[in-house]
């Protein structure tokens, strides 16, 4: 740091008006650069006390006692806790538990303040214990806020147990909660020390939670890898979406193309100084669905819904063949994903677009498919075009036998 302009020699006393510059008088332009790394494992049998993966990253050796905050969905509590517990015990790691619900109806300040609050109730030291978060992207990304905000950031790990958080919610840097009536108005960018991936836990997730999780999957396939498109054609045909819990070849290599295709896109931009992100396909209009729809959707139903009218876009301005259009809507339906929804009015959409437009900056910025694998940015979206592909969809959907009201598919377990 220095002035840009020197400060005259003083002749009088200390802090007489003699002594101040003139105008324009002394500026400071101070810059710093702050590394960010973390590390993102896929890590099989992670509560297994012979695996030290986890504790090594509360920080533990087995020998000298440390301490951590565990923040866990309650549903993974339920499932996991004990094994959890005596996982933490075996390495000698002294454990504090905050459960919190899962569901989107917690993703909400309160929740985080109510996170703060066991770590100063449990005496957290700022830099050598860890909170440690267990679950899906709701517990996650209410964690990972807190943590950012606890003393102005302490170290947290993050496990992420559903298929939406291991390759997605997980594995980046964005935290946040969801203010008035608008998703993740709230948030931060708060990296993890690190992402511990089992699995394993999917074998405990509801069938409608994989299939949330797919949607993001899909966009994925849609922006940038083709040839796992084809591979996801190819696991929906056979063995459909739950073949993922089981494990083998073609799971394995569905959710690592999942994820070092989402890793590849975000590590250029962690702080968003870019504003189109191929990322966020399918995510300008599913925020007001996600916060809308009632019953309420999971976020990659929303997703899908939005996807799909991004789909039909695509087509009508030429960027998406006729044949590749019915290939993606045929893809999410056959994984159990909605493709409408009658809370998505062509005014709605246009609303959320315009509320896109003040997230990134001025511009609608919104991602199409320029053919499947590549992606394009689109600055001139009318209402009418809007209110086509909405109709194009909606005709599509009834088409293919999805439910007219909206209602997600019942998925074979």
């Amino acid at each position: 740091m220095s002035p840009s302009a020197s400060a005259p020699t003083p002749t009088t006393a200390f802090g007489a008006s003699a002594d101040l510059p003139k105008p324009p008088g002394l500026t400071w332009r101070v810059q710093s650069r702050e590394p960010v790394g973390y590390d993102v494992h896929i890590v099989r049998g992670l509560l297994d006390p012979a695996n030290p993966a986890l504790a090594r990253a509360c920080g533990a050796d087995g020998q000298n006692p440390t301490r951590c905050l565990v923040v866990v969905d309650d549903k993974v509590c339920t499932l996991y806790g004990e094994r959890i517990r005596a996982y933490l015990d075996a390495w000698s790691v002294e454990s504090f538990w905050k459960v919190l619900p899962g569901d989107e109806a917690a993703k909400e300040l309160t929740s985080a303040v109510e996170v703060t609050e066991a770590m100063t109730a449990m005496g957290l030291l700022r830099r050598t214990e860890k909170v440690v978060a267990i679950g899906g992207g709701v517990v996650l990304d209410v964690a990972g806020f807190a943590a950012s905000l606890y003393r102005r950031g302490v170290p947290y790990v993050r496990v992420p147990t559903t298929l939406l958080g291991q390759i997605d919610a997980g594995i980046g840097v964005k935290t946040g909660v969801n203010h008035g009536t608008h998703k993740n108005r709230l948030g931060t960018y708060y990296a993890p020390e690190t992402a511990l991936i089992d699995p394993e836990f999917l074998v405990t997730v509801d069938p409608r939670h994989i299939v949330n999780g797919m949607a993001e999957i899909i966009k994925m396939a849609l922006v940038k890898d083709r040839t796992l498109f084809e591979l996801l054609e190819a696991v929906v045909a056979g063995s459909g979406p739950q073949s993922l819990t089981a494990g083998g070849a073609a799971a394995t290599e569905v959710i690592s193309r999942a994820i070092a295709g989402m890793l590849d896109e975000l590590e250029p931009n962690l702080w968003e100084q870019v504003l189109e992100r191929s990322v966020d396909y399918g995510h300008t209009f599913s925020p007001s669905l996600e916060l809308r729809a009632d019953p309420p959707l999971l976020h990659g139903e929303a997703v899908a819904v939005d996807m799909a009218i991004c789909v039909a876009l695509a087509h009508h301005r030429g960027l998406l063949s006729a044949d590749d259009t019915d290939r993606a809507l045929r893809l999410m339906h056959g994984a159990g994903l909605p493709l409408s929804h009658p809370v998505f009015t062509t005014d709605l959409l246009a609303e959320s677009l315009r509320d896109a437009v003040k997230h990134r900056d001025g511009l609608q910025r919104v991602p199409l498919t320029d053919g499947i694998g590549r992606v394009r940015f689109i600055n001139d979206l009318t209402h009418d075009e809007l209110g086509r592909a909405r109709e194009f969809v909606v005709q599509r959907a009834v088409a293919l036998g999805a439910p007219e009201d909206g209602r997600v598919l019942a998925v074979a377990s």
